[in-house]
């Protein structure tokens, strides 16, 4: 487990059994394809570590062959081709992206995770699961000391966070582009990142480019 000094416990063992359901279909993938990652998949911060983080990106779950073949959230699969090349965009990541780990893409005052840190069955995770990573998420939230401001990718990834928080889903609605502040930082939403939102013309690479040009604004402004 990873843990900060003193404090909660931030990520998942690689053999977490807090969800039964999950745990069965990773154990069903690790027979299938022994090579993978196939466990919970940890935040990615910069190389700096965790004190550096001023914006903190959360998704939905690991994708079956990204992230969880990987090991590294949005690393293998279409959303993290997007998400990665827009947040280079904006300075918020430099290097190029391929599918290993050791390439030379790097986080620049930015974290990666997920909401639900296993992989779900037809991505889809049940309510009692998001409910049971949210101590996670709201751990790695808490031992951000200089956060400013979160994007949730999607509904879920949304929910789970103002939650973690402490707030009101009323007072703090999702909506593609929406902005809100609670507890200090400002919680920035967008729809996933996914082929099939982008496929079906849901998300554009300019809808998606617009969310972080704010943020931009907003981590300048903060400074």
């Amino acid at each position: 487990m990873s843990k900060r000094p003193g404090g909660p416990t931030t990520e998942p063992d690689h053999d977490c059994s807090l969800c039964p359901r999950l745990r069965a279909f990773i154990l069903e993938n690790r027979r299938s394809h022994p090579d993978w990652h196939n466990g919970p998949v940890r935040t990615w911060y910069p190389p700096e570590g965790p004190g550096t983080v001023r914006l903190l990106i959360v998704g939905l779950a690991p994708g079956l062959r990204g992230a969880n073949r990987t090991g590294r959230p949005f690393t293998g699969d279409y959303s993290g081709d997007l998400l990665y090349a827009t947040l280079g965009k904006f300075g918020l990541a430099a290097g190029h992206l391929e599918t290993r780990l050791d390439e030379s893409l790097r986080l620049q005052a930015t974290a990666v995770t997920n909401a639900v840190r296993c992989v779900p069955p037809e991505n889809k995770p049940l309510g009692a699961e998001i409910s049971t990573c949210r101590n996670y998420l709201a751990a790695t939230i808490r031992q951000l000391d200089r956060l400013v401001a979160i994007v949730t990718l999607g509904k879920i990834a949304h929910d789970s966070t103002v939650r973690a928080l402490g707030g009101r889903l009323a007072e703090h609605p999702f909506g593609h582009a929406s902005e809100t502040d609670l507890e200090g930082k400002r919680i920035i939403s967008s729809y996933h990142c996914s082929r099939y939102n982008t496929n079906t013309g849901r998300l554009t690479p300019a809808m998606f480019e617009a969310v972080f040009k704010r943020v931009s604004q907003h981590l300048a402004a903060a400074r």
